[in-house]
């Protein structure tokens, strides 16, 4: 029990706190600055897509979080981001557009993680509905050999998850370094004093899926240690 409750805690603490710490780099750099910053995220965004002779691809606000749909061909930024003048409103629209410029080229990682991640969110419900149901089955049935094939597929499923996030991390990390970060500073978006800044925003953007892929290498070791008892 104590040993549950610990690998919860870790759990818990990696899904949790690198996105507190993400959300506090964004927000110490959200301040409005339309001297040093005279586009909008938006208007960043709108602006390399143009400079990449994109047609067809959107720039849209939304609720849902900073992202690009490589369905819908659109960047679409928060509120903030959308109408911000800021350096968290530029590095994340030029971020998104890294994804765009990844979509464009047929990035394998991305393309890669654009199919597992269609199905992603019903690996999850699956893996969370095996685990609940396992030790139900057990104790109605009283047949292990059940059990422990519900075991092993959530463990399959799991996998399959982590799978995702082991391909998100190249992809964010070259829409962040390889693309956003260049455009940025070569294209005179952001002065030179603001380039560490700016690269720190999107390292913590990136870090983010780090978080999430070791706590689904733990979910992963939780199943396998479930399955062995």
């Amino acid at each position: 029990m104590l040993a549950a409750l610990i690998l919860f805690v870790i759990v818990t603490a990696l899904a949790v706190v690198p996105s507190a710490w993400v959300a506090g780099v964004i927000r110490r750099h959200a301040a409005e600055r339309p001297a040093a910053f005279p586009l909008t995220g938006s208007a960043c965004a709108a602006t390399l897509l143009a400079r990449h002779g994109f047609v067809g691809v959107t720039v849209e606000e939304t609720r849902e979080g900073d992202h690009y749909d490589p369905d819908a061909k659109a960047v679409r930024l928060s509120a903030p981001h959308f109408h911000g003048r800021s350096l968290a409103a530029t590095a994340i629209a030029a971020h998104e557009v890294g994804h765009a410029l990844q979509d464009a080229e047929h990035y394998p990682p991305l393309m890669l993680r654009i199919r597992i991640a269609r199905r992603a969110h019903r690996i999850v419900q699956f893996g969370a509905a095996i685990w609940i149901l396992a030790p139900i089955v057990l104790t109605l049935t009283g047949a292990p050999a059940l059990a422990g094939a519900q075991v092993a597929a959530g463990i399959v499923l799991f996998a399959i998850a982590l799978a995702m996030h082991a391909v998100t991390l190249p992809v964010e990390f070259d829409a962040s370094f390889a693309r956003a970060l260049p455009m940025l500073r070569d294209g005179g978006l952001v002065a030179e004093r603001d380039l560490p800044d700016a690269r720190r925003i999107l390292r913590a953007a990136a870090l983010t899926y780090v978080a999430a892929a070791v706590a689904s290498v733990l979910n992963v070791l939780r199943w396998w240690r479930f399955g062995r008892f």
